[in-house]
């Protein structure tokens, strides 16, 4: 169609170059293909119905930090501390996948909590660059201290090599996909992300377009080698 505009929404091209490239790391990708255990995630999904607000008028789905009472603070902190203290190489794949993606999602959430109130999760560590909280140590697991960075570019996105894991994990901002209503599990992973990536590319904060304009979320672009190329075959 002639007269259309492709345009990533809100992000100068700069901002490409804080973005982490895929550096698997090693001695994360063993399973345990004959385990059978399932992983509880059931605080998480407590805290989840609690004070996850879903049903916007807009579409987004937001926590509310502001009304965790003490208790669920420390329900997330024990969530968390069994989490690290399950040996995921010790799981099947399909259980290392969920597990992977909510301790991403819980972290995020008890990091925006320890630091609350705070206009933007870039604020929180960072320094004057305000770079957010992505590349501190936030857990240690099998006696490796792990980041957020860690988690998504060095385990989940290099082992399991699926572009909807950028639907999954949820970055505490507007402009990112919704942090999900239900804790992954084996059974709903898949399912899950698909309707994740559906939601999010069918709302205009993921693809829009107005006035001849296609505007495409940056994760489009920050993340393209895991969307594919341009060239056509």
């Amino acid at each position: 169609m002639l007269g259309i505009v492709l345009a990533l929404v809100s992000v100068v091209a700069s901002a490409k170059l804080f973005v982490p490239d895929l550096e698997p790391w090693d001695i994360w990708e063993p399973s345990d293909e004959t385990s059978t255990k399932n992983v509880d995630h059931s605080r998480w999904q407590t805290l989840l119905n609690a004070y996850l607000v879903t049903g916007t008028d807009d579409g987004i789905n937001r926590f509310n930090y502001a009304a965790v009472s003490a208790a669920d603070r420390t329900l997330l902190d024990a969530y968390l501390k069994d989490m690290a203290a399950l040996d995921p190489l010790a799981l099947s794949r399909a259980e290392q996948y969920p597990y992977w993606i909510n301790l991403y999602n819980a972290l995020t959430v008890q990091v925006v909590l320890e630091h609350y109130p705070v206009k933007s999760i870039r604020k929180i560590y960072g320094g004057l660059l305000g770079t957010g909280p992505w590349d501190e140590a936030l857990i240690t697991v099998r006696g490796q201290e792990l980041t957020l960075n860690d988690i998504e570019h060095r385990i989940l996105r290099p082992i399991w090599r699926d572009p909807r894991i950028h639907y999954g994990v949820n970055c505490a901002s507007m402009g990112c996909p919704n942090l999900s209503a239900t804790a992954y599990t084996a059974a709903n992973t898949d399912a899950q992300l698909d309707q994740a990536a559906r939601d999010f590319i069918n709302h205009p904060r993921g693809v829009n377009f107005a006035k001849n304009k296609l505007q495409l979320s940056s994760i489009f672009n920050w993340y393209d080698v895991d969307f594919g190329t341009t060239q056509q075959e």
